[in-house]
């Protein structure tokens, strides 16, 4: 801390920000009134989802096909949950959305009414098209090249407002950069739309990646919501005051739908949330993430997925054999689950599967055994495996709280790096 103040002046505390937010954030008039609306409407949107979900979960029993499933790793798993259950808090969020519409045109700056109009249309459309897609996907079952596809086609709207309205592709660039050449600012122009793609790709897979162990795609989700809401709440007082209440307009519905889902979908499980919230959860914190301006924060929030990715890299692209499901596995004679694994001969890797099975036996991610006939057994390349690798056989809710704890500790990190951190590299 002294090092810090003697190069970059005050240790900023977060206590610092949070009596900015009272002095000079939330007891405007105007702030206020938009954070009791959003706040008002998490509560309803909570609410409704909590007494809709057990009203309509046996529609899903009866429709059958895709929209009925058995939890694997249940010991007795002769009954079938309700699955794809995440298109209620959808549908639900998108209703008290379009109930916001009338506030929030209303309490917009003057001059500035279409401008926030169209980005919160845009933002409710790539919303509700990937809600559409993601119930589609637990009916049809898509292959993985669609779901790549399919998140990039939603952004297009709020890509195209972004263009329309803000049209910002300059970046700030880091130390030491500035001093070695010169350059303070970049001008990323059409990659920086390639990036935001990217960005709703990512976000949309991240969350869906994890799924299988009850309440950990929920809960991630409602962690790393609540980080963004804090977030915003810091940034009240600030110039970026008209984004960040466009956060907690979107951010406040999206936690109270999803509490309710998580409540349904806790250990044991009553119902599936499916691709469908995955997908919803994903586009919500992409959409955030661009028109709220704060693309970079966002990834913050996503360290334990961004790992979960890179780890997952050599599997993805099969640069290692990926089986079709890598979730964890229940133990035959114990209720706890174990890691999942993947067998194959030494002939089908490549040299650079070679190399990735030494990085990743190095670093101890991985459990790998060889039998005397040349064949391989590797633990898969999840996160969730690599929590069982070191903790050990775990039960299912005691794995969900694990990699929830992970996932607020790496949010702290976050907010660490955002406001600490980041003085170290740029200068304001």
């Amino acid at each position: 801390k002294q090092w810090y103040q003697r190069e970059y002046g005050e240790f900023q505390t977060f206590q610092h920000y949070f009596k900015q937010i009272n002095l000079r954030g939330m007891l405007r008039s105007d702030v206020l009134g938009g954070v009791l609306v959003s706040a008002g409407t998490g509560i309803i949107s909570f609410l409704l989802t909590w007494q809709l979900i057990p009203s309509l979960k046996h529609l899903f029993l009866s429709a059958g096909g895709g929209l009925s499933g058995r939890d694997l790793n249940k010991r007795n798993n002769d009954y079938r949950v309700p699955e794809g259950v995440g298109v209620i808090a959808g549908a639900v969020y998108l209703v008290c959305l379009f109930g916001m519409i009338p506030f929030y045109v209303l309490h917009s700056e003057d001059g500035t009414t279409m401008t926030t109009l169209s980005q919160f249309l845009s933002a409710l459309l790539s919303i509700c098209c990937m809600i559409l897609l993601g119930f589609a996907d637990d009916v049809l079952n898509l292959r993985w090249r669609h779901k790549l596809i399919l998140p990039t086609v939603a952004s297009l709207p709020i890509l195209m407002v972004y263009y329309v309205t803000y049209n910002n592709t300059y970046i700030v660039t880091p130390f030491p950069i500035p001093q070695l050449t010169g350059i303070t600012v970049f001008n990323l122009r059409f990659l920086y739309y390639v990036y935001m793609g990217m960005l709703a790709v990512f976000c949309t897979n991240a969350i869906n990646i994890l799924a299988g162990v009850n309440g950990v795609e929920v809960g991630q989700s409602v962690v790393i919501a609540l980080s963004l809401l804090i977030n915003s709440l810091l940034n009240l007082h600030t110039d970026a005051l008209a984004e960040h209440m466009f956060c907690l307009y979107l951010v406040c519905p999206f936690i109270g739908v999803s509490l309710a889902l998580l409540y349904y979908n806790w250990y044991p499980s009553e119902v599936f949330v499916g691709d469908t919230f995955c997908y919803f959860a994903g586009m919500t914190f992409a959409v955030l993430g661009i028109l709220g301006h704060f693309s970079k924060t966002m990834i913050l929030f996503f360290i334990p997925q961004v790992f979960n990715f890179l780890l997952s890299v050599p599997q993805l692209f099969h640069i290692l054999p990926c089986p079709r499901h890598r979730l964890p596995r229940l133990h035959p004679t114990e209720d706890v689950l174990t890691m999942s694994v993947v067998k194959f001969k030494t002939s089908d890797v490549g040299v650079l599967g070679r190399f990735c099975l030494f990085l990743l036996t190095t670093f101890k991610l991985i459990n790998v055994e060889y039998d005397d006939n040349e064949t391989i057994t590797m633990s898969n390349l999840t996160i969730l495996n690599v929590v069982l690798k070191a903790m050990g056989n775990t039960h299912e809710r005691t794995l969900t709280i694990y990699m929830l704890i992970i996932q607020v500790v790496c949010s702290c990190i976050g907010f660490i790096i955002r406001y600490q951190a980041v003085r170290l590299f740029y200068d304001d």
